[in-house]
């Protein structure tokens, strides 16, 4: 990696225990979900610290901080907490895709292409920024907005095609539900439900919510990478007798062909899982754009400030 993940660059001319359970969960749930015959057991837990970001946000970084770089194909998860006035002004991407999922409020989106849009609680999207984008992302409400930001890389066949966004409602999210376990099927599958949602890099992205005394074992392709970050809760993954993990960890999981989570506690077990089919090329990053080879971020860099070569409509836009 070249320099360090940040959303944006300001100016580019200056960058660089024992756990007591509770006793009514003695009798867990009968063991649902898919078969697994290797289940991935947890390699890397990183707890991710509150930093500051963009102007003003608070993040919690947990893929992009120096204790976890990245994990091929995915480069950056930040779980943001947005008031206004503060938030992320203009700034550009190329190279990769960013994935937006609100847990709380609302962002409004614009680029220099004429896009803009609102997600609000439990609305997705998923930015293709290809060649070249620059938008703003901004609080849309009063209050603390809350969600997740995700960076995907994308090959280098992909990573110079015209930029291209999936939104999804709340509604539009497929959900389904079984023995105490409740999924939202952002991509990939579960449950037998298939998400709309196309992934140029081949991905899974789901959001489980476990009642007290549940638990899950989820198939995911043994080729890929994958993790787990703790939304809300506490819970119990790869193995029955694991350490438990709390909110705002991430859990980096081995080989294998499958997840099996057990959510032990008293409260409800909120967590995402997303895995990647990893691209095996060179990662070059800086800033915001990621490339493969020091020349491309060169150029990368020579054309948001000359507004060519994607950046063009840069040259008289701004965010309103």
């Amino acid at each position: 990696m070249r320099a360090i993940n940040y959303r944006f660059l300001f100016n580019l001319s200056q960058i660089k225990p024992n756990i007591v359970i509770p006793s009514f969960i003695n009798n867990m749930s009968t063991a649902v979900g898919d078969n697994i015959s290797q289940p991935r057991s947890v390699v890397k837990k990183v707890l991710a610290k509150p930093q500051h970001d963009g102007d003003g946000a608070l993040v919690r970084r947990s893929i992009g901080r120096m204790e976890l770089r990245s994990l091929d194909p995915f480069l950056v998860l930040d779980e943001f907490f947005v008031s206004a006035p503060a938030g992320f002004p203009d700034h550009p991407h190329r190279g990769f895709e960013t994935v937006t999922y609100m847990l709380e409020g609302a962002f409004t989106h614009q680029d220099f292409s004429g896009h803009t849009g609102t997600i609000r609680t439990g609305d997705l999207q998923w930015m293709t920024a290809g060649r070249g984008i620059i938008h703003s992302e901004m609080p849309a409400e009063a209050g603390t907005q809350r969600g997740l930001q995700l960076w995907i890389n994308l090959s280098s066949k992909d990573k110079m095609i015209e930029p291209k966004y999936q939104e999804l409602r709340k509604e539009d999210i497929k959900t389904t539900a079984h023995d105490g376990v409740e999924v939202r099927v952002i991509a990939g599958e579960a449950m037998g439900v298939q998400s709309p949602v196309y992934t140029r890099t081949p991905a899974m992205y789901l959001d489980f919510t476990l009642k007290p005394g549940a638990q899950w074992h989820q198939s995911i392709p043994e080729s890929w990478n994958s993790f787990v970050y703790v939304i809300e809760g506490e819970g119990v993954f790869g193995t029955s007798n694991s350490s438990p993990a709390p909110a705002h960890h991430i859990l980096v999981l081995g080989p294998g062909d499958g997840l099996s989570v057990w959510n032990k506690f008293s409260d409800p077990l909120r967590f995402v899982l997303i895995g990647g089919q990893p691209l095996n090329e060179p990662v070059v990053q800086y800033g915001p754009f990621v490339m493969n080879t020091e020349a491309e971020i060169d150029q990368a860099i020579d054309d948001y400030r000359s507004c060519q070569n994607g950046f063009e409509n840069a040259k008289f836009w701004h965010s309103q």
